[in-house]
């Protein structure tokens, strides 16, 4: 079993009474970028309800001093990205996002998601450039570079972009099925991967990749691939949706893979669990793993899927 050793809490909005109104509340999946002297995290955020009841959700940053994770040096001035044209795909909402450098610009893979009515959303994956270093992002354009096909009609979400061996390889989330549980749509998606030569045109492997662990209708998300040792290691998180109202809880799982494409789940490897109390005693979720100066860090989220902040662990001994 891998052992990780929970720092605490790095940023929680709650606690900056004059933070401005567009990241009023949550602090979503974050991944990072490393600086010279600094560590950006991305994540998403979102302003209070609207007059419906209804969210929109942002991407966006702070950026942590490279000496001491805990100290937040600055904050984005301004969501890193726009939300989409009314009718396209990420008209209310542009997370999580995902980077990978592509020579000097970073190439930013997210999920773009509007509303329906029969079910709450509907989701696919876009692409977006920065030219300064992620304080901003353009899209290729105004559809995803992922859409829903006869295959996958819903929900392609959580992308995470790596490249491996000249390759590109983006693990992602498809909607499996919409359960009505209690009379809510809950929806259950599996982890799946697509490899491209250019980062634009995707070959989807068109499976899941990631057996079923918790229940045959559990939920994956958050497939976060790392490589350590001879082997690629993913951490992912999921939930039960027939009993995630009652449980409201989200856990880590973990699987690895010598050839990215054939995957064994092991939960029992994770080494982290919920704490006892506070802020991320229902949920550790989201997980993305990074190296920093000789150590891998976990960043992940608590309670309410990130509404009070994410925070950092450090894996002691090796992956």
């Amino acid at each position: 079993m891998f052992s990780w050793e929970k720092l605490g809490r790095i940023y929680n909005p709650l606690d900056y009474e004059n933070r401005k109104e567009w990241m009023n509340e949550f602090a979503q999946a974050p991944c990072t970028l490393v600086f010279d002297d600094f560590v950006r995290v991305f994540f998403g955020c979102r302003p209070k309800r609207d007059e419906n009841g209804q969210y929109v959700t942002y991407t966006t940053y702070v950026d942590l001093n490279r000496k001491d994770l805990f100290k937040i040096e600055r904050f984005a001035a301004k969501p890193v990205l726009n939300l989409g044209n009314k009718g396209t795909f990420d008209e209310f909402g542009t997370y999580p996002l995902s980077i990978i450098k592509n020579n000097d610009e970073l190439w930013g893979y997210y999920a773009g998601w509007t509303r329906c009515e029969s079910v709450p959303f509907n989701v696919g994956i876009g692409l977006a450039v920065s030219k300064n270093n992620g304080e901003h992002f353009e899209r290729m354009g105004e559809g995803p570079v992922l859409p829903y096909t006869p295959e996958e009609p819903f929900t392609l979400s959580g992308p995470k972009i790596r490249k491996f061996n000249d390759k590109y390889y983006l693990f992602y989330i498809a909607g499996a099925n919409w359960y009505l549980e209690n009379n809510k749509p809950e929806i259950s998606h599996k982890i799946r991967l697509a490899i491209s030569d250019d980062g634009i045109n995707w070959n989807k492997i068109n499976k899941d990749i990631i057996p079923d662990g918790w229940d045959k209708t559990e939920a994956q998300a958050s497939p976060d691939v790392f490589y350590a040792n001879g082997k690629y290691h993913m951490f992912f998180c999921g939930w039960v949706p027939s009993s995630f109202r009652q449980t409201r809880t989200r856990k880590i799982g973990y699987a690895y893979s010598t050839d990215l494409l054939n995957w064994t789940r092991d939960d029992s490897k994770v080494g982290i669990e919920l704490s006892e109390e506070g802020w991320d005693s229902e949920m550790n979720a989201y997980p993305h793993v990074f190296e920093l100066d000789n150590n891998i860090y976990m960043l992940y989220i608590g309670n309410e899927v990130g509404r009070y902040g994410f925070g950092l662990a450090k894996l002691k001994g090796n992956l």
